[in-house]
């Protein structure tokens, strides 16, 4: 919407508030409302979306220090719609983040990251647009608990799918729970949230999100994943940032709980967030060969090539939390191992072999999840991608076996994606010359994003006793 097509909207559907939201660094999306009262005229519009609205960037997580907090927010007004949770009636709004002195973008927006990798991308003349298409899982509870203190932490989840609850004397159990690892596309009453998952996507459909499919995930306990159609890479990290916020509105009102965390549960299936890349110019997917393997171009396996050559690095913005690497661990399902290979779900790098149409020719990234910001990840991956092609980087051979059942000879050969938080922030330090290409990342993004992870995340937990130590220790 142009700022005078807004204004005719907040008049035709008396609108009583603009909420504006942007992105912190780690990846939660901020907000505050204005009232429409405010914005009565086109007068009012146009400064409301040239000149912006002031806030304090030092209250935001990984933005500014005290002494030069004011930051601007300018909405973009092509992100308008209703939004899809609030009782008033009211206008949602993505906004972009300028330095209220110089005028310039900030360098720490993620999303103005996403935007530079985009025309990063059209600068290479290799291709002008990239597509992008997240499968984000989840789990949906009916019950989360946890504490920590000085003498005490603990934490506790109950669903009532949950297989643990086959025992528990609910007035009456009805039964119908989810066996461990059994989850997948279960028809009801195994499924009990298949009209939860169907308002849940009712609700994004109706906030301009194209969804394919939802259905139940592998876990015991409530895991789920809805799909949307892919789209380009700035218009889609703004779309998982709106799926989330819907997902768990829906889910509250339901007197659910959604959490997004890798791993949740222990010695069940994690949540991931496989994401589908593929490269355009001038309407032709440059992925596509008929000739070669996977009907994969050489373009494509050079953009391969880049992803597994930097993927230490690449898992300090797809995996960026402590709790990932309790998902991605060797041995178990989890997409470890750096390798490709055609519908093999143990390599990192899948390549999707559901149809032979040129236009569906893509890969498959797997070890990201969604604690990740979109906006960062989306952009990461494509200058790894981008850095393979420029750089011809061979991925080597595909692995086409059963990357778990190899022989320890075998399975020595195949790299695997980082073993902690810690491992891949070492890795960015060490490798990161391919982010900084275009100015797409900036060395203060990298700095205050690593210091953040370590100082915020990784020394937190590192310091406190765990639970199970107790069972481990506590009698030595």
């Amino acid at each position: 919407m142009t700022p005078e097509q807004v204004l005719s909207f907040i008049k035709e559907k008396n609108i009583q508030f603009v909420d504006l939201k942007f992105n912190d660094l780690p990846g939660l999306w901020q907000h505050f409302s204005v009232p429409t009262t405010q914005l009565q005229t086109a007068d009012d519009l146009t400064a409301f979306f040239q000149e912006g609205v002031g806030f304090d960037g030092s209250s935001i997580r990984g933005f500014q220090e005290i002494q030069e907090s004011d930051m601007l927010l300018i909405p973009d007004s092509e992100t308008t719609i209703i939004d899809p949770v609030c009782k008033a009636p009211t206008l949602s709004i993505i906004c972009d983040i300028l330095d209220p002195l110089s005028r310039q973008p900030y360098t720490r927006d993620p999303r103005y990251v996403a935007k530079k990798a985009e025309q990063f991308l059209s600068s290479t003349g290799l291709a002008d647009t990239s597509y992008w298409g997240p499968e984000m899982e989840f789990f949906i509870f009916d019950d989360v608990r946890f504490d920590q203190s000085v003498n005490y932490g603990y934490y506790y989840l109950d669903s009532i799918e949950g297989e643990w609850n086959t025992g528990r004397d609910e007035k009456p159990n009805l039964g119908y729970k989810n066996r461990y690892k059994e989850g997948y596309f279960p028809v009801p009453p195994h499924d009990s949230q298949q009209d939860l998952r169907s308002d849940m996507v009712t609700a994004l459909i109706g906030a301009g999100i194209d969804i394919e499919v939802h259905h139940h995930e592998v876990a015991s306990g409530g895991q789920a994943e809805i799909d949307m159609r892919f789209d380009r890479l700035t218009v889609m990290a703004d779309r998982c940032m709106l799926y989330k916020y819907v997902v768990k509105n829906v889910a509250r009102k339901n007197n659910k709980v959604v959490t997004f965390m890798p791993k949740p549960l222990f010695q069940d299936n994690g949540s991931g967030m496989h994401t589908h890349q593929s490269l355009w110019k001038d309407g032709i997917n440059l992925f596509y060969d008929a000739n070669g393997y996977g009907l994969l171009s050489q373009t494509a396996k050079y953009y391969i090539g880049g992803l597994l050559s930097h993927a230490q690095a690449l898992m300090a913005f797809c995996a960026p939390t402590v709790n990932s690497y309790k998902r991605l661990v060797p041995g178990f399902e989890a997409p470890v191992n750096l390798a490709y290979s055609c519908r093999n779900r143990s390599a990192a790098v899948r390549i999707p072999m559901y149809t032979d149409n040129p236009k569906a020719k893509r890969i498959e990234f797997r070890p990201p999840d969604c604690t990740c910001n979109p906006y960062l990840s989306f952009a990461a991956l494509l200058m790894a991608g981008l850095d393979g092609i420029e750089n011809r980087i061979d991925p080597g051979e595909p692995v086409d076996k059963n990357i778990y059942e190899l022989t320890p000879e075998d399975a020595a050969k195949v790299k695997t994606v980082p073993g902690s938080l810690e491992e891949s922030l070492s890795a960015l330090e060490k490798d990161h010359a391919f982010l900084l290409k275009g100015d797409v990342f900036t060395p203060d993004l990298l700095d205050v994003w690593i210091r953040y992870k370590r100082d915020r995340e990784i020394d937190p937990i590192r310091l406190r006793p765990h639970p199970y130590e107790y069972s481990l220790y506590f009698d030595l």
